[in-house]
């Protein structure tokens, strides 16, 4: 009776276990599929804008994303999008991506008052 528990026992055990097993490599080929799709899209980002940069204004640009990742994004998303809609001459140089960017700078520039008050 104790022997009939113990194989039954393993059995599902090893049958939990494979279970367990399997789930871990759905998730693993999921996170690997989800992985190649960014790896692809950043490509896809990236030759956008190697299309629609000059190399000077690329340069600025990385520059920027060193310092200032979120705001590079950002400006990197909208010039996709304008040169995808035909809304922007090309090859967009340095100057005009300096303009660009102080425009948005002074959009999204947030502006910061410290009061002391002393009681």
């Amino acid at each position: 009776m104790v022997s009939d528990y113990n194989v039954q026992s393993d059995e599902e055990l090893e049958a939990l276990l494979e279970r367990q097993y399997r789930e871990i490599l759905r998730k693993r080929a999921e996170l690997e599929r989800l992985k190649r799709e960014r790896e692809a899209e950043e490509l896809r980002r990236a030759e956008i804008l190697r299309r629609i940069l000059t190399p000077e204004a690329r340069e600025r640009l990385a520059n920027l994303r060193l310092v200032r990742p979120e705001f590079a994004r950002m400006v990197e998303d909208q010039l996709i999008t304008l040169a995808l809609q035909g809304r922007v001459r090309t090859p967009i140089t340095d100057e005009e991506l300096k303009e660009l960017l102080a425009e948005l700078y002074e959009r999204t520039r947030r502006e910061y008052r410290i009061s002391i008050r002393e009681k």
